[in-house]
């Protein structure tokens, strides 16, 4: 006891060693810590119930049905023990009857222990996760208690997760509850300080920190228990915003830019003269956005998010022609070479009227023309370079380069774009682009220090995709659809999945595919590509559909992006439940690109569950790529959301969740931006809050006392500091 009071008079109670702890000592501190990442105060208090259950229900075990249940309690008696197995299979089973039916409770451990522990006749609650097996349902090491008819067990109780380490060696949900109702016993936790401003607090009606704590461990009903989850979700998304934010503030004030002040005549004779179509309100928006940014003097670094065929390539262009105009060249980068040869066809189309010089490099460039490029590009007489990965080598060295676009950036890992902002010693403004569309909030933390822009609407005329699910009852009405569209002089793409782990199965599936399209449709030709093949061949494939020659594509998604073709009319997705529903919205951008009425048709397995069928339709419901992703989120989660080359979020959250809790993450953000205006203390000196970060420009105010606390929480939360840099 005097261990704990020595403990609560200490300045950092909430760092002390969780062995201190009543009931915890120097073994299940080991245990906690090591398998469960418990090693203070504060880490037990953050442990938080994944789940809670209503104690004052009970169930009958003729209640039970299906196979996927949650934890849950049932009282009754145990009628027998017995023995069963030997060595390593040896458990102990006991007979459960709630007085109607009959299930077997299995220990594997400690056997002996909980034979003496319970005797038959006498009425407990048990309270576990049920498994069906072989026609009947059985617990594996429930949580066991005498039931006292005096104090029926009432109200919510948190579920905490446990390792099948610590189940084994007796640990349950009630000892971790125990541990936590000591810890909130303890006058020392009254000291602590609440983690957010009094003034977040007020404005936003937060519950205060200690009580939070005591009603998500022990919450009196849902009403209660609700508004500490509540409270943690803002937090947790309010220090996540801070740091992102002050990381984009000190890069800000650390990294220069070009300061393009002007716009001048290449700019305008293109608006002018030469711009084929109408603006939408949405590229106005981003241009003007693009320009601000150019002129603070301080490097931009921008996400342009847009839908295929939103006229994202039109606002990098015209962003391009700023450059120039201010004596400054430009690069696109992109992912494939047949996408950097359609950037550089468009881009010369417009630049020419203008005279603006663009040029191609990429890896096939002939040594002779890239030699010449090289000295071009260094002389500055090439005004845009349009490119692969042929423009981070070396080699490539720019008079004067002021804007760097990178299109379909997830396609780019960070060390490669990195080595494009290294070719000045001044950094060149950065555009990166993707047709993945993500909620504006969600992208800002993702991204982490990108300043996002988003083209929300579509050039005039564009007709909507139709989109179709179907199955393989279906097929002769789906091959008379593309037979019809072949008869009208379109094109066709079939796309079948290809995930690494069935590699050989999906090859198989493909190359049937292939086999059957070309006996269905023998009057056209038909292309074959995927992600196996050598570059050469699969570009020359991809060359034949571009032309026209070829007038089917069998493919993986390797056509995912890459390749524009306004002909093509007919998308056909082969076992659609094996594809996200952003990548489904990718693969249906492919068609749609002409004035022709285009179909996109989802083949899905008849057996599908209805959960799968129910998110297939979601793409039959909407073209709306901001809906879909939300949708997308919601079923597999945001860890997908930056690609390929650099998975999963750079921070863990415990209780919040960025697809479902936008709402919170714009508060939350908000909340942060006023805080950092009204505690300039927390940047690095130089620093300014930008003003246009948010709608809302109010400030928060801030005592010395709660900044040393957030400085504290920050330090705590992001140890293992987060380099956003590395995420975009």
């Amino acid at each position: 006891m005097a261990i704990h009071k020595q403990c609560e008079r200490m300045p950092g109670f909430l760092e002390t060693d969780i062995k201190y702890l009543k009931g915890v000592g120097d073994a299940r501190a080991k245990v906690l810590a090591s398998e469960l990442g418990v090693a203070t105060f504060r880490d037990l208090l953050y442990y938080f119930p994944f789940r809670h259950i209503d104690r004052s229900r009970f169930y009958s075990i003729g209640e039970l049905s299906g196979s996927d249940l949650p934890a849950l309690q049932i009282k009754g008696r145990f009628i027998k023990f017995a023995t069963e197995g030997e060595g390593a299979k040896k458990r102990l089973v006991g007979i459960f009857t709630d007085g109607q039916r009959m299930m077997e409770i299995v220990w594997f451990s400690k056997i002996t222990t909980f034979s003496t522990a319970y005797k038959p006749g006498v009425e407990y609650v048990i309270f576990g996760k049920p498994n069906y097996f072989r026609n009947a349902y059985s617990m594996v090491h429930p949580e066991v208690e005498q039931f006292d008819p005096a104090k029926p067990p009432t109200g919510f109780r948190g579920v905490y997760s446990l390792t099948e380490t610590m189940r084994k060696r007796g640990y349950t949900t009630r000892l971790l509850q125990t541990l936590v109702g000591n810890l909130l016993s303890m006058p020392g936790l009254a000291s602590v300080d609440d983690t957010l401003p009094a003034d977040v607090v007020r404005r936003y009606s937060l519950m205060p920190v200690q009580e939070a704590f005591r009603q998500i461990h022990f919450p009196e009903n849902a009403m209660l228990l609700q508004k500490a989850i509540e409270r943690f979700k803002f937090e947790e998304l309010f220090y996540v915003e801070a740091h992102i934010l002050r990381y984009t503030m000190e890069r800000s004030a650390k990294i220069p830019g070009y300061l393009f002040g002007r716009i001048g005549e290449k700019f305008n004779g293109f608006y002018f003269n030469v711009l084929p179509f109408e603006l939408t309100g949405a590229q106005k928006r981003v241009l003007k956005e693009i320009r601000a940014d150019m002129k603070t003097g301080r490097q931009m670094n921008r996400l342009l998010q847009g839908d295929v065929g939103s006229g994202k390539t039109m606002v990098a262009f015209m962003s391009m022609l700023m450059a120039v105009d201010n004596g400054c060249q430009s690069a696109l980068m992109a992912p494939t070479e047949i996408l950097a040869t359609q950037h550089f066809e468009t881009l010369k189309q417009w630049a020419e009227p203008i005279g603006v010089k663009v040029a191609l490099l990429t890896g096939s460039t002939r040594t002779a023309a890239r030699r010449e490029i090289h000295e071009r590009l260094e002389s500055g007489e090439i005004d845009i370079i349009v490119g692969t990965h042929a423009l981070i080598e070396d080699t490539v060295r720019f008079k004067c380069l002021g804007l760097a676009v990178i299109d379909e950036q997830h396609r780019f890992g960070v060390a490669q774009r990195a080595r494009m902002w290294r070719k000045n010693t001044v950094a060149p403004h950065v555009l990166v682009m993707t047709a993945t569309p993500i909620p504006r909030t969600l992208a800002m933390t993702v991204y982490g220090d990108l300043e996002v822009s988003v083209i929300d609407e579509l050039p005039p005329g564009r007709k909507p995709v139709t989109t179709l699910l179907r199955y393989d009852n279906n097929r002769h009405e789906v091959d008379l659809l593309i037979s019809s569209q072949l008869k009208e002089g379109r094109q066709v793409y079939i796309v079948y999945p290809l995930i690494s782990e069935n590699e050989k199965l999906d090859l198989k599936s493909l190359e049937e595919g292939y086999e059957r399209t070309c006996e269905t449709f023998p009057s056209y030709k038909v292309c074959f590509v995927h992600g196996k093949m050598k570059p050469a061949a699969k570009d020359h494939q991809m060359d034949l559909f571009v032309k026209g020659e070829a007038r089917i594509m069998v493919a993986t998604t390797v056509i995912e992006v890459g390749v524009n073709v306004p002909n093509a009319s007919v998308m056909i997705i082969e076992n659609a439940e094996r594809f996200g529903l952003s990548q489904l919205h990718q693969l249906r951008g492919r068609v749609g690109r002409g004035a022709d009425q285009s179909y996109c048709v989802l083949m899905g397995k008849m057996k599908s569950g209805a959960d799968t069928k129910k998110r297939l339709s979601i793409m039959t419901e909407t073209t709306d790529g901001f809906l879909i992703s939300e949708a997308d989120m919601k079923i597999r989660g945001p860890g997908d959301m930056e690609g390929t080359q650099q998975s999963g979020l750079a921070f863990s959250l415990r209780v919040a969740d960025l697809a479902r809790d936008g709402q919170v993450l714009t508060r939350a953000r908000e909340a942060a931006l006023a805080v950092l205006r009204g505690a300039p203390s927390l940047l690095a000196p130089g620093c300014v809050v930008s003003q246009q970060d948010s709608g809302s420009s109010f400030v928060m105010k801030v005592s010395e006392n709660e900044i040393s606390v957030m400085k504290s929480e920050l330090r705590v939360r992001f140890a293992h500091s987060v380099d956003w840099s590395q995420i975009s």
